[in-house]
């Protein structure tokens, strides 16, 4: 049964939608949630660019006088976006932890959902924080783990894997930037492009399929992202393109770090070194380009790839955690 009084908002404190001009008292207001893994202002700028018109999203602040205290967030998942699944996110203070106003909170944001239409609930939290607790308290439970790493790219031995960029070169596999493969990046390469990333992103291991966005939702979403100095492309003889490797774009929180995004090779050409030398021709140009870090998540299930980062020297954090719950659980 859904509740039917949800709780009440401690006394002194308001609730009211974030405003479009707050973007830097939320970001501030979530890095003091928790220090350890700061947010900028960009960050949320990016994040409220790529949503499409009419797609759900309620931002909440609750304030005490003039301080932001709290924050519940939904809206569709930026990963596990599936058809009814919509993510909940409560914020607190940390002095006010699982307490009453993260009670309240949790209630505004689960009802937002349901007005959406919402069956699945989506929540993701660092393994180590209060908030996986405090949903799984609420009926919440596991679905998937993410293990983000670092790699601090000035230690790493290239010299080490020559023999698995020697594979691929003798199996006939180019590694190239995008930039050199494609004269524009019009929409006939981001075509090309989103062909390839779509193949590889349906194969990667994860507890639930990964969905795919449309062409159109990419193009918006992540397209206008893409570095072509930055995203390396592995090339077969024929010239299929057959692999690629995204290290382009930086993690502005981290100084001198890039994203490591999706890095892939389609089935046929695995086995051949392929994702080694994609790998280490992006972290030569990101050198090359200024950056010293490369910070990447892979789901817990992907041992293949995990297991290229560990040996590349990726030094894995605690784990970001996916909870579900059904929107009618009581």
């Amino acid at each position: 049964m859904v509740p039917t009084s949800p709780p009440a908002l401690p006394s002194g404190l308001t609730l009211r939608p974030a405003s479009p001009t707050e973007t830097a008292r939320v970001a501030a207001f979530l890095s003091l949630a928790h220090p350890e893994s700061p947010v900028a202002p960009g960050e949320i700028e990016r994040q409220d660019a790529r949503r499409l018109e009419g797609e759900p999203h309620v931002r909440t602040l609750a304030w005490q006088g003039t301080e932001i205290v709290g924050l519940a967030e939904t809206g569709v998942p930026r990963m596990d976006g599936h058809p009814g699944w919509l993510d909940v996110t409560v914020r607190t203070r940390p002095d006010l932890a699982g307490g009453p106003l993260a009670e309240a909170l949790l209630a505004h944001a689960e009802a937002q959902a349901r007005q959406h239409g919402a069956h699945t609930l989506v929540t993701r939290v660092r393994e180590d924080w209060w908030e996986k607790a405090f949903s799984e308290a609420h009926g919440y439970r596991e679905h998937d783990r993410m293990w983000p790493s670092t790699l601090d790219l000035r230690t790493l031995d290239f010299a080490r894997f020559a023999w698995q960029e020697a594979k691929a070169q003798a199996a006939g596999v180019r590694i190239q930037p995008l930039g050199n493969l494609v004269g524009t990046f019009d929409e006939a390469a981001q075509r090309r492009l989103y062909a390839l990333i779509a193949a590889l992103l349906r194969d990667v291991p994860s507890t639930t399929q990964i969905s795919v966005w449309p062409f159109e939702t990419w193009q918006r979403r992540a397209a206008e992202q893409v570095h072509p100095a930055g995203l390396f492309v592995a090339v077969a003889p024929d010239g299929e393109w057959v692999g690629v490797s995204e290290l382009s774009l930086p993690v502005l929180t981290r100084p001198g770090t890039l994203h490591n995004g999706l890095t892939g090779v389609l089935p046929a050409w695995r086995g051949h070194g392929v994702a080694y030398a994609l790998k280490l021709a992006a972290a030569r140009a990101a050198l090359a380009r200024g950056f010293t870090h490369a910070r990447t998540s892979n789901h817990a299930v992907n041992r293949p790839m995990l297991a290229i980062n560990e040996r590349l020297g990726f030094v894995r954090e605690a784990a970001t955690v996916t909870l579900l719950r059904a929107a009618t659980q009581g």
